[in-house]
């Protein structure tokens, strides 16, 4: 997540619209009452395809070359899309 914020950062700052993730499932909230239901994952899936649909392209911040399984659907929609796709490490 703090690799996200800060690309947000560096390229809102280079003058670049961002349209990221707002929503983060993090370990910390799985015990908490703010656990993310498979209800809203659905939901936040299907956003983020719509956020791909409106992007010019897609950056994935994968620190490490770490891609998880939403993030991977994720790169094929955007690849099915014909949208460019880069990433900030090696994957």
């Amino acid at each position: 997540m703090e690799e996200m914020l800060a690309a947000n950062r560096d390229l809102t700052l280079a003058g670049v619209i961002v349209v990221a993730p707002a929503v983060f499932g993090r370990p910390e909230d799985r015990e908490t009452d703010e656990k993310i239901t498979d209800e809203q994952k659905t939901a936040l899936g299907a956003l983020h395809l719509r956020k791909i649909d409106l992007a010019d392209r897609v950056l994935v911040i994968n620190p490490g070359g770490y891609i998880g399984e939403s993030t991977r659907r994720e790169i094929a929609y955007a690849h099915a899309t014909g949208k460019p796709v880069s990433f900030t490490d090696p994957v």
